[in-house]
């Protein structure tokens, strides 16, 4: 990161904690609760934090922090698990946090409680793969298989990489379906909100006003009506706006997936999508 942009993201929270004081006519923040974000990598973290952003318009945050709270850094190491918890302990009381990551017990033990409010989004591992592989080979040069990616002769062959994972030469990617064995440890959280990113786009405003009974679910009154607050929240989408779109569609992986991926993908993934319930069958 340049010294220009250290130098931003240093201003930038209290330039956005002024603001919330002008905006909420308060100079301190704590009543609403907790509220974290999370995803895996490339299932619509961008999306949610768009909307999370909207919530610091309709109650009293001071704003969305803005660095994620990460279980795997950029540069590919695996953080200590309590380096993690220790992450989550010390987020402002005042702001919105969110992050990439896992349900460990270490986790779980400071964000799952009843009194805190947590999203999980995630997404059809078809279009997560379909999406990775783009944002790998083309956006992101620093990303770990950008090189090996653009070594391969086509999009096709990149597929399948993502699909079956590698472990070869110092390149390490999990298969798709060990990289949803941490979905389904979400999925199974009692004071966590799973939310599909499919939702999100395609049954948008029912999905929101799901986001904010969470929030009530608490016991704390949002203090904006729930007709604006749906409005704020659908004017802070814009996934033209996050540095990673691409198309912000759901289902596009068929264009992208040959009978030989949708073979592969079948094989290697099991009944994953049926477990995930994108897929009555393997008849796709």
């Amino acid at each position: 990161m340049s010294l220009k942009n250290t130098l931003r993201q240093k201003l930038r929270e209290p330039g956005k904690y002024a603001q919330a004081v002008l905006r909420w006519r308060r100079l301190s923040f704590g009543e609403a609760p907790p509220i974290f974000g999370n995803s895996k990598p490339k299932s619509g973290s961008h999306l949610l934090l768009q909307i999370l952003n909207g919530f610091t318009q309709i109650m009293p945050y001071a704003y969305t922090v803005a660095e994620p709270v990460r279980t795997i850094e950029k540069n590919g190491r695996r953080r200590e698990p309590n380096e993690v918890a220790a992450d989550l302990r010390s987020q402002p009381r005042h702001a919105i946090s969110w992050g990439y990551i896992e349900a460990s017990p270490e986790n779980l033990a400071v964000i799952a409680k009843p009194e805190r409010v947590n999203y999980f989004i995630y997404r059809d591992p078809r279009d997560m793969l379909v999406s990775q592989v783009f944002f790998a080979t083309d956006m992101h040069k620093g990303h770990g298989m950008h090189d090996y990616y653009n070594s391969l002769p086509d999009f096709d062959a990149r597929l399948k990489v993502a699909i079956t994972g590698i472990d070869q030469n110092g390149l390490k990617m999990v298969s798709v379906l060990q990289r949803y064995e941490g979905v389904f440890e979400w999925l199974d959280q009692e004071h966590v909100m799973c939310i599909r990113f499919e939702d999100l786009i395609n049954n948008r405003d029912e999905t929101l006003l799901a986001m904010l009974d969470e929030v009530e679910k608490t016991g704390y009154k949002i203090p904006t009506p729930r007709d604006k607050a749906l409005e704020i929240l659908i004017e802070a989408i814009n996934p033209k706006k996050s540095h990673t779109f691409r198309s912000g569609k759901t289902g596009g992986w068929v264009n992208h997936f040959s009978e030989e991926n949708k073979a592969l993908f079948k094989e290697v993934s099991g009944d994953l999508l049926e477990r995930l319930e994108y897929e009555e069958n393997k008849s796709w």
